[in-house]
């Protein structure tokens, strides 16, 4: 589903690598995470796999489709959901999934299955005909993921969701992600929480001040103590 090889990005006039040499992938039916401390890259990385960022080393293929070189159809297969949710505050919850999934070439079916089945999973199907700008933090976040989804993405990337999601909510979502995750999708989940990255993730990708540090498939290492390796990582980083 993602193939990312010697990626590397660095911003303009600054010396330094936000990311160096990344190289991972991520197969169907598999929740992959992405941990790091602050400012370790993990955004800039994300936004270069979904093509918000451009980048000279390396390359980075959805499906096969080279991001950089077939952007458009790259781009179709990817739902997104970022740290800050993005919404048109000025359309309806309904209208916003209609225009999203219209967007990505989703079928009537498909944004019929968003408004019916997920907006209930998710608890805002009250919501749906009031106009966004009405929402709370929580609703918007949740509109967000469900417009995300709307045309059934190969690759399910989350850049910290849980953020202003209510624990029932939150509980949802990992039960939807965990299912999601199955077959012919893959999901890049990115978090601070460990406790829930634990609980959901295949696998869990280390970084560190912009370069791949360790993969460690916790299907495999069942007793893994993800915490205290995270801990172990960041006292090595703050000692030096």
């Amino acid at each position: 589903m993602l193939q990312v090889t010697n990626f590397s990005k660095r911003y303009a006039k600054n010396k330094n690598y936000s990311a160096r040499n990344i190289t991972f992938s991520i197969p169907a039916g598999k929740v992959v995470g992405l941990v790091g401390s602050n400012g370790a890259g993990k955004t800039t990385i994300i936004k270069s796999i979904i093509g918000v960022l451009p980048f000279s080393e390396g390359s980075i293929k959805i499906c096969g489709f080279d991001i950089a070189k077939q952007s458009g159809r790259a781009k179709r297969l990817i739902g997104y959901v970022p740290d800050d949710h993005t919404v048109y505050d000025k359309l309806t919850g309904r209208e916003y999934i209609n225009y999203i999934g219209s967007l990505y070439g989703a079928t009537v079916e498909q944004k019929r299955y968003v408004t019916d089945k997920l907006a209930k999973h998710f608890g805002i199907t009250y919501a749906l005909d009031s106009q966004i700008a009405g929402y709370s933090h929580g609703m918007k976040q949740k509109i967000c993921i469900l417009g995300t989804l709307v045309h059934e993405p190969k690759l399910w990337i989350l850049d910290e969701p849980m953020v202003g999601l209510d624990h029932q909510t939150m509980r949802s979502l990992c039960e939807y992600i965990r299912g999601y995750a199955c077959g012919e999708h893959s999901v890049l989940f990115s978090s601070h929480n460990l406790e829930v990255v634990r609980k959901i993730c295949d696998q869990v990708i280390f970084i560190k001040k912009g370069e791949l540090i360790n993969i460690v498939d916790l299907t495999q290492e069942k007793d893994f103590d993800l915490d205290r390796y995270y801990m172990e990582v960041n006292e090595v980083e703050n000692d030096a």
